[in-house]
């Protein structure tokens, strides 16, 4: 099995990835197959509404960039981390942008992440962590997709990279939901 972590962050293997790499090694601890992607400071394309992926049908994107790569790498995904630094109390535009398509590409697809286990992640320099962990939950519930829960929310703390290794809790409740992801989805294999 395969789980994919998304870095939503513009800083490459800052804070976020450091997270998400923290979960993703309980993951592969317990044998599963792990990929961190990193959307760093590409410029990435909203939705523009075009309805082309209901009419398509065929699990990508009408707008032809490499959206269309991080979406057949969710589809593969048997798992999905999205992680998101909190810019202005909400995700980056980038993870934003991909939230957006592949949330459309999937609703026009007949759900095709439903029953997939997802979890969100979360960092930030001080607060704003509750609204950006909310905006990611709810991409997974609208795609019926299931969330592992983990010790507190998953979330961690530090301005410059590498600072949030300073959070303990922070780091602990990433191992935790590691752990969690692994046993849910060997639940969802049986």
């Amino acid at each position: 099995m395969k789980v994919l972590g998304i870095n939503g962050s513009a800083r490459l293997n800052g804070n976020t990835a450091i997270m998400l790499n923290t979960a993703l090694e309980e993951m592969a601890a317990e044998g599963f197959e792990t990929e961190l992607v990193q959307l760093g400071p590409k410029a990435l394309q909203g939705c523009i509404a075009c309805y082309k992926c209901f009419e398509n049908k065929d699990k990508r994107c009408a707008v032809e960039d490499v959206m269309n790569e991080y979406i057949a790498k969710m589809l593969e995904a048997d798992g999905i981390l999205l992680g998101s630094p909190t810019y202005f109390a909400d995700v980056t535009t980038n993870m934003k942008a991909l939230m957006d398509r592949s949330g459309m590409v999937a609703r026009a697809n007949e759900d095709m992440f439903r029953r997939k286990a997802g979890a969100a992640v979360v960092t930030a320099r001080r607060g704003g962590c509750i609204h950006t962990f909310d905006t990611l939950n709810h991409f997974f519930f609208i795609g019926q997709m299931v969330v592992p829960g983990s010790s507190y929310w998953n979330m961690g703390y530090g301005r410059e990279p590498g600072q949030v290794r300073g959070d303990e809790e922070g780091m602990g409740t990433m191992r935790v939901l590691g752990r969690n992801m692994a046993w849910l989805l060997k639940k969802l294999a049986d």
